[in-house]
Parts: structure tokens; sequence; C-alpha cells
């Protein structure tokens, strides 16, 4: 196995030649930035309803909707804040194939902000199912999540709040608290199916493909 001068050269012409963004950024931070491997720091409470939280929180919806995903936790935006959003609204629900939101039992989740959450196992039965990361961009993998727990922590508001997530929902939070301890879904799952996601693009293109890691 290389890592070639060849490839790093060509990811350095797409870098902006003036100028280096700060976090929080616009974009998401991949696999090999130290901030994915950092246990982040609690919120103080008393610090939610300033203008720095308050601006991360609505960086973290804009990241999460510019790349349609199902949550997005600070540290992908480069911040080791104890902090994370999640939603998957009705036209993400109507566009999956529906025998897929079947089988993972997906549903729709308002849009929904965790400041320094805790996870409770309610069901420790636990389900295999294909998952991906966009820190982790172009791959997936089979990873098992807990069936049902339940999140307690505090909403933008500065409120407490605390859900009960069932199936996709769950996983979907479980994936987000990991980041928040500093863990990636890698770290847990089955290795021999870890999969690219265009595999079959790389062939028909000889190998002439470059992987995205923004929308824009």
């Amino acid at each position: 196995m290389k890592i070639t001068r060849k490839i790093l050269n060509w990811y350095a012409r797409l870098s902006p030649k003036h100028g280096v963004s700060s976090p929080p950024y616009n974009h998401v931070v991949q696999v090999g930035d130290p901030t994915l491997r950092k246990v982040s720091e609690p919120v103080p409470i008393e610090k939610i309803k300033t203008k720095e939280i308050q601006t991360l929180i609505l960086k973290l919806r804009f990241v999460m909707n510019k790349y349609k995903s199902v949550g997005m936790s600070a540290p992908q935006i480069g911040v080791n804040m104890r902090i994370f959003v999640m939603q998957l609204n009705p036209l993400q629900l109507a566009n999956a194939p529906q025998a897929i939101v079947k089988s993972r039992g997906m549903e729709v989740i308002p849009f929904t902000v965790f400041v320094n959450p805790t996870l409770k196992v309610l069901n420790y039965n636990k389900v295999i199912l294909s998952e991906g990361c966009e820190s982790v961009q172009g791959y997936t993998a089979d990873v098992p999540r807990y069936k049902e727990i339940q999140i307690s922590g505090y909403n933008e508001d500065g409120n407490p709040t605390c859900n009960t997530y069932r199936d996709w929902a769950a996983r979907v939070a479980q994936h987000e608290i990991e980041h928040l301890d500093g863990k990636l879904y890698v770290d847990i799952m089955d290795r021999k199916t870890m999969s690219c996601v265009c595999w079959e693009e790389v062939n028909l293109s000889k190998g002439k493909l470059a992987i995205p890691f923004s929308p824009e």
C-alpha cells in the first residue's frame, strides 16, 4: 500500500489559493482531522443562548441540510463541543426506497438539537445495518446499534429535553453521540463489509473517478 505524492498534489490543486477558512466550517471534515478523535467539551448551560453557541447550531443545521444528511455533530464542522443536530424530513423519507424505509424503521425526525447529550439504553438488542458517515466520505459498512435508546440533554433554548428513539432514529442519535466522544463508526463496524459506494463506477471509468468531499 502506498500514498503517492501525485494524488496529494492533485487534491492540493483544488484548494483555494487565497485565505484559509476557520471553524465552524461550511464543510464536513474528514477522517484524519484531529478534531474527529478528540473528546468534545461540555457546553456551560449559561452559554447555550449566547451568540457563539446559537451561531454554531445554525451552522450545524446549514451543513446538515447542505449535505442532505440526517445528523451532524459539532466536531464534524471543526468544533469540539458536545452538540449535535438530527433531522429526517418528509421529503427525504419520500425519496428513499420504500423497502429500505420499512426494513430500517425509518420515520420523520423533526429538527432536534441536543446540547450535552447523555444516552441511556432501553433495549439492549442490537440491529446490524449498513451505515455511512459524511466524515468517511464514499464508504459504508455494517454497524451494530442498540434498537431503542433515550437521549437527555438541553435544547437550543437551554431547556432540559429528553427523547426516546427506536430503530433508524436510534441509530442516528448513537452515531452522532459517538462523534462527541471522538469515535467513528469504523471503530465498531464489521470490517469485512466495508465498501466503497461507487466501486462499480470506478471500474466503468477505468479508475478515473474522484470522490467529492462537498456537494458544491
